[in-house]
């Protein structure tokens, strides 16, 4: 039986029916939206926290801030206005607000919200149709979802389609050509766009000078009205105006970032989840949450049980390619610099270790904002002559937002560095839209008549050898994509205990042996995040009496002549990744293996599910910790 309880009473919800024909509340009924409203915050400022506190990170301020259009418009519905009931997000990390309406709707209890982001809990980072119970769409790659409402609204006639917006997402190239149908058609969505001037890397107004997007929606030919997000009156009016019109409709809501959050508003910080000292401070303002305070305060992150033989320590190499880079940039005049290098941020600066590069070296950085198709041009535009290097970073799940422009970029002949990070599903509670799994994507050219192919992807394995990588290959021509994962990866250790791969050089296109095989063994072939996993397997099997050896192959997309030799001689094969079963490395290897002459036994596996939630566990649900490969290379044997 379930005892948990959710510590605040959402019960307490007042019923509230609203007429957009009667653009004024009464007092009444303004008392009874303001007592939501706060009581939806406080929610979510509690249920995110408490994730947060258990180390499952989250976002708080984007949910906390759009509250209360959502509970006006909540209001416009139970009036019996012709509304599509469902709150379209683009800024899908704004889920929490889709599960607190889950709750409120009578789809899920509210005490399912204490496990939000928790593996197989079915809250994970971004909303998804099916897994969660009152989720009608899925959401979380920024700029896909006005489209999508596009198509909902088409399916809808009389009906108004509510897109919930940020002035992040409508950065996106995307964006404009939904809207130039959204008025062609003049569709019936109404685009609600929470304008808080915050992204994670800071204010765009700041950074990206003309940046307006009152004056961009306008220009699309959309009726578009500013407002105050947080002066009820006004708001409520502007509301009722957009759904009393039958064509194209947008609101730009106007706010600081979490407003009335001490210590958090207007700051980036607050796009991310709040921390539980601010959670608590805040709800120990409120009044009356002493549970939700002691919850709050109870709450510790749940560490990996896990061990793993035959690698030790933790390096962060999506961190350490800033730094990296930086030393490369030192040794050259700032002369140099500016006529060679320039690096692209895409607002994720600090997750894909740029933010060094900025701090360092700000007059080769140019902040990109939420654009990776634009941004990944522009960075191939730079490096589109000899000698000039672009150099940009993203996640690795926006890869497959770029393949066009990859394209085209090849066909320039241009030079890029290109750090993906987030690659694969390791410690991804954000869930299925942010797996970056499908990277050999980027390997799509064909080989130039006149020249050779330089496109190459690279997936080191541990920080020495990843930092060697990038070192060895910053100057090379052509496209290369660097890989790493969001969680830290240790060290590779030899058989004497020692790191493997410190101090040592990086060769292009050759894949290492890590553990020889026995005359008689087969071998696993594995990349990045899964080499310690299948290493840990490899040993315990050895162990065993078990011939079985394990190949690193940190250059993706190149087959090493003379590693071939040595597997296309073995009994069996075993390819063992992060990335999709369908489009990754195992896809391609057994081909290359058919080719070397191979006869043995052969198999790949790796990501093939829908995600779990949760951090560490992602990879052993997708059979892909060391217990998985230790299965998968027994069946073969």
């Amino acid at each position: 039986m379930n005892t948990e309880i959710f510590p605040i009473d959402l019960t307490t919800l007042e019923p509230l029916a609203l007429d957009p024909a009667e653009p004024h509340l009464s007092d009444a009924r303004k008392a009874a939206l303001r007592h939501n409203i706060q009581l939806c915050r406080d929610a979510i400022v509690f249920f995110t926290a408490l994730a947060g506190a258990k180390g499952l990170s989250g976002h708080t301020g984007g949910a906390y801030d759009t509250v209360p259009e959502v509970m006006i418009i909540r209001g416009f519905i139970a009036h019996g206005v012709p509304i599509v009931p469902v709150f379209y997000d683009e800024a899908g990390h704004r889920v929490a607000t889709q599960y607190l309406l889950s709750v409120l709707d009578g789809a899920m209890p509210a005490a399912k919200l204490l496990h939000y982001r928790e593996y197989d809990s079915g809250l994970p980072g971004h909303p998804e149709k099916g897994l969660t119970p009152g989720v009608e769409f899925s959401s979380g790659r920024l700029g896909h979802l006005w489209a999508f409402c596009n198509g909902v609204a088409i399916g809808n006639p009389g009906k108004a389609v509510i897109l919930l917006g940020s002035d992040g997402s409508q950065m996106e190239g995307d964006n404009a050509e939904a809207a130039r149908l959204t008025v062609g058609k003049q569709l019936n969505v109404k685009v609600l766009v929470d304008d808080n001037n915050v992204t994670i890397a800071g204010h765009p107004q700041e950074y990206m000078t003309g940046y307006d997007l009152s004056r961009t929606l306008s220009g699309y030919g959309m009726t578009t009205e500013t407002t105050m997000g947080e002066d009820l009156d006004a708001l409520y009016i502007d509301l009722c105006r957009a759904f009393r019109d039958p064509s194209p409709h947008a609101l730009v809501i106007k706010r600081p970032m979490a407003p009335g959050i001490q210590g958090a508003e207007g700051s980036p910080s607050a796009h991310e989840v709040l921390k539980a000292d601010l959670a608590i401070k805040y709800l120990e303002n409120r009044g009356g949450y002493a549970s939700a305070i002691e919850i709050l305060k109870a709450a510790k992150p749940e560490k990996a049980p896990l061990t793993f033989k035959g690698s030790s320590g933790a390096g962060k190499n999506r961190d350490d390619f800033g730094k990296i880079v930086n030393e490369i940039l030192d040794g050259m005049s700032e002369a140099q610099r500016l006529a060679s290098v320039r690096v692209f941020d895409n607002d994720l600066e600090g997750s894909c270790g740029l933010h060094h590069i900025r701090k360092r070296h700000p007059e080769v950085f140019v902040r990109g904002g939420i654009m990776e198709r634009g941004n990944f041009s522009a960075a191939a535009g730079f490096g589109s002559s000899e000698g000039k290097q672009g150099i940009y970073g993203t996640f690795s799940a926006f890869l497959e937002m770029c393949v066009s422009e990859i394209t085209m970029s090849r066909l320039n002949f241009s030079n890029v560095l290109a750090h993906f990070s987030h690659s694969g599903v390791d410690d991804m509670a954000d869930n299925t839209c942010h797996f970056g799994i499908n990277s050999m994507f980027a390997d799509g050219g064909v080989k130039p008549g006149h020249s050779d192919d330089t496109t190459r992807l690279y997936f080191p394995v541990d920080q020495h050898q990843f930092a060697a990588c990038v070192k060895r290959i910053f100057h090379d021509p052509g496209l290369r994509f660097v890989f790493s994962t969001r969680a830290p990866v240790p060290d590779i250790l030899d058989a004497d205990g020692k790191p493997l791969y410190e101090g040592k050089p990086f060769d292009p296109g050759k894949d290492y042996v890590v553990r020889k095989a026995g005359p008689r063994g087969g071998y696993v072939v594995a990349m990045g995040e899964t080499v310690y996993r299948a290493l840990d397997a490899v040993i315990r099997l050895q162990e065993r009496g078990v011939e079985v050896g394990l190949i690193n192959k940190p250059t993706l997309n190149v087959v090493d002549t003379d590693m071939m030799k040595t597997l296309a001689e073995a009994p069996y094969v075993l390819v063992a990744e992060g990335w999709n079963v369908k489009t990754g490395l195992g896809s391609r290897f057994g081909s290359y293996l058919l080719q070397a002459g191979f006869k043995g036994k052969f198999n790949h596996i790796g990501t093939h599910l829908e995600g779990g939630g949760g951090l560490w566990q992602q990879m052993g649900y997708q059979g892909l910790d060391s217990g998985g490969i230790l299965n998968a290379i027994t069946a073969l044997i």
